[in-house]
């Protein structure tokens, strides 16, 4: 994947590092692999930032930073790809999710009539939680696992097609 695109959009590391909300993260944030743009670390980025970007909970952001220092994973990247889930588009993602889980765990004696109203949501907050966290962890996985992949195959084939390139110059 080229770099230059990638850091073209990449927020200023200095910046982050120095960013008041990120002083509780201590000596940790300074480790220089929260910042390499290389295959291992973005293919990581992509992994962390999907799975948590399925999570149902709040704070996916913080998640994905805490998952991010942990797997030594591209930090603004992590934290960037949680919000494929925002407010437009986490009714349908948490939908499938839950739809997904619920056909993992086939119970026949789960029938809800699902409808999208945050009054089914307290009323049935007790019947879904466990289709829903349990879909949205499978989906996060699936997903977070087959961008992992991806991004490691396409660097790869990035970085031959240029060297293929640059051997037909010479």
């Amino acid at each position: 994947m080229p770099r230059k695109l990638l850091k073209k959009y990449m927020p200023n590391e200095e910046k982050l590092k120095q960013h008041k909300h990120l002083s509780w993260l201590g000596h940790y944030i300074h480790e220089p692999n929260l910042w390499h743009l290389n295959r291992k670390s973005v293919a990581r980025a992509f992994f962390v930032g999907l799975f948590c970007a399925f999570l149902p909970i709040p704070m996916q952001m913080l998640v994905a930073a805490l998952f991010a220092i942990g797997l030594k994973s591209n930090l603004p990247i992590s934290i960037g790809l949680v919000w494929i889930t925002n407010p437009i588009t986490m009714p349908p993602i948490f939908y499938c999710a839950y739809r997904v889980g619920d056909f993992l765990i086939g119970d026949p004696n789960n029938t809800v009539a699902f409808e999208m109203s945050m009054e089914f949501l307290q009323n049935s907050i007790s019947v879904i939680w466990w289709p829903l966290l349990f879909g949205s962890i499978i989906c996060g996985l699936f997903f977070g696992t087959v961008a992992y992949f991806a991004i490691q195959g396409f660097w790869a084939w990035h970085v031959n097609r240029s060297w293929k390139k640059r051997s037909d110059k010479q």
